[in-house]
């Protein structure tokens, strides 16, 4: 599969990008009292910004999604085709170092109203939304159980542990060294010797199944030999495949720009779904920051190449990404980069995920439970209960949860029943977020979103502590340590809160939070 459904797509970017910036800029001057979001995901707990906010949106470490896109809660939009820099003063933005035409747009005198016209005429909703599995069941990455030892044993081993200590089956990801190498995309034969067996297991238990990918290709493989002279890696200055430094070491990266090199790369993808009937693909090491500097067949910069990376997943809808480029509007899977175990981590997962809707990318997850850093979980680390439970709280009124780590094996049996509770309080919400999935599919609105979005101009923009699912149910986890109280501020009109009380909005409230109530609130009409 070449991209069937891609040929047009992201045209725009190939044959408009320079490889100098034009030096455009523009002075964006704001309405008193405006807060303004960015495209820059992993930035989202610094968000609204402050005045003396800077960034460069072409080709750095970001390690998340971007998007060239920066909204106000008065209406303002700024938007780019290709990468800019920006900085924000009191009442200014000054956009330059821009590599095509910056728009300026009043679209209105809300964050609302300033969406809906960056949605409409920027990224347009394409009509599809990724399988409606990711948002009815959860999912579980064998990264954290089972780090650089990925086998066959261990993953069927996990997934019915998932079973017996009751939870339910979902879509298993297994996690980078199921392969032989980077780029050689065959079951390592010592680790799974009979990788169709474990695939029929995982499916007859009521899994879908996905395998880590990169584009990255070892060097020393057979697979480096063959599609080198073929043209179908990134070169350096001197015409020669470039070893890049990536988390894993150095290998050649695929153009897919070169027709040689999509034809390979979309090949071995399609030669696992239908050679062991793998249902997707987690798509990694898409970043822009790697494509800096190189040559490929077609110039369309760093960040053009992690557009291309992206587009694979169209083809595949049972797909995953942690870095894309102006891929709003998409039926792609985004997740957030790696969160540490610790509360301050846990505290950004809502400003992180409700940016992700705002800058077009409703079809999100909050990366993995408790936290996506192995180390974290190796035995003598400093692991908290207290921390899981709430992290699975968090996840369990998103779009999407992920677990990794094995509750079971590491919580006691307390707070395993609060997790699994959490899970049951989804359970109750599947159809409602299937509605807001399919909703987001057809006109672009996001799923989650901060109170700023529904609630304009009332004072809720720098709420970053409870987040609305859709328009009418308002969530507001704990995300400190202890079973203690926390503060939810209700906007006017009625509100029943998860315990069935009914409270009058317009107001601050102070509810008890033990460990396993998730407070949530819906807006009673």
């Amino acid at each position: 599969m070449v991209l069937r459904s891609l040929c047009c797509f992201g045209m725009a970017c190939i044959l408009a990008f320079s490889a100098k910036a034009q030096n455009l800029e523009k002075m964006v001057s704001l309405k008193d009292g405006a807060e303004l979001w960015a495209g820059i995901i992993r930035e989202g707990h610094k968000m609204p910004l402050n005045p003396g906010y800077s960034a460069d949106l072409y080709g750095k470490v970001w390690r998340n999604q971007l998007q060239p896109l920066i909204l106000s809660n008065t209406g303002d939009v700024i938007w780019s085709e290709e990468p800019y820099r920006f900085e924000y003063a009191e009442g200014m933005v000054k956009v330059d170092k821009a590599y095509a035409t910056i728009d300026h747009k009043k679209a209105g005198t809300t964050l609302k109203e300033a969406f809906e016209y960056a949605s409409a005429n920027y990224f347009p909703p394409s009509g599809q939304m990724p399988p409606e599995a990711f948002f009815s069941i959860p999912q579980y990455n064998t990264w954290i159980e089972l780090t650089y030892n990925q086998n066959q044993a261990d993953v069927l081993a996990y997934a019915r542990g998932i079973i017996e200590n009751g939870l339910p089956p979902g879509i298993i990801m297994i996690d980078d060294t199921w392969q032989e190498d980077y780029g050689k995309w065959n079951f390592h034969p010592g680790k799974f010797p009979d990788p169709k067996a474990m695939m029929a297991e995982l499916h007859q238990m009521g899994f879908k199944v996905m395998l880590w990918v990169c584009p990255f290709v070892s060097a020393d493989s057979d697979e480096f030999r063959a599609l080198a002279p073929k043209g179908g890696f990134m070169r350096d200055k001197n015409g020669q495949p470039a070893m890049v430094k990536w988390w894993n070491g150095y290998s050649a990266l695929v153009d897919l720009t070169a027709a040689s090199g999509e034809a390979w790369f979309t090949g071995e993808l399609d030669r696992l779904t239908k050679e062991y009937g793998v249902d997707g693909f987690k798509l990694d090491a898409g970043d822009a920051r790697f494509y800096v500097d190189l040559v490929s067949d077609k110039d369309i910069g760093p960040n053009g190449h992690s557009e291309r990376f992206a587009q694979i997943g169209l083809n595949y809808p049972f797909n995953e990404y942690r870095a894309t480029w102006k891929m709003g509007g998409q039926a792609l899977v985004q997740r957030l980069h790696d969160k540490n175990h610790d509360w301050r981590d846990l505290q950004k997962l809502i400003p992180h995920m409700t940016l992700t809707g705002l800058m077009g990318y409703p079809f999100s997850c909050p990366d993995m439970i408790g936290g996506g850093q192995y180390t974290s979980f190796l035995e003598g680390a400093v692991m908290d209960e207290d921390l899981v439970v709430r992290s699975t709280q968090v996840h369990a009124l998103m779009p999407m949860m992920q677990f990794s780590v094995a509750p079971w094996r590491i919580l006691g049996q307390k707070h395993f029943n609060a997790v699994k509770e959490a899970v049951n309080i989804r359970e109750g919400f599947t159809d409602y977020i299937l509605a807001l999935a399919k909703k987001a599919a057809k006109t672009g609105a996001p799923i989650v979103r901060p109170m700023e979005f529904d609630f304009p101009n009332q004072g809720f923009a720098r709420v970053n502590d409870q987040f609305m699912l859709g328009d009418k149910v308002l969530v507001a986890p704990l995300l400190e340590k202890g079973e203690g109280t926390r503060t939810v501020v209700l906007p006017k009109g009625r509100w029943k809160s998860d315990l069935g009380k009914t409270y009058r909005g317009g107001r601050t409230i102070t509810v008890q939070v033990p460990l396993e109530r998730l407070p949530y609130f819906e807006r009673i009409k």
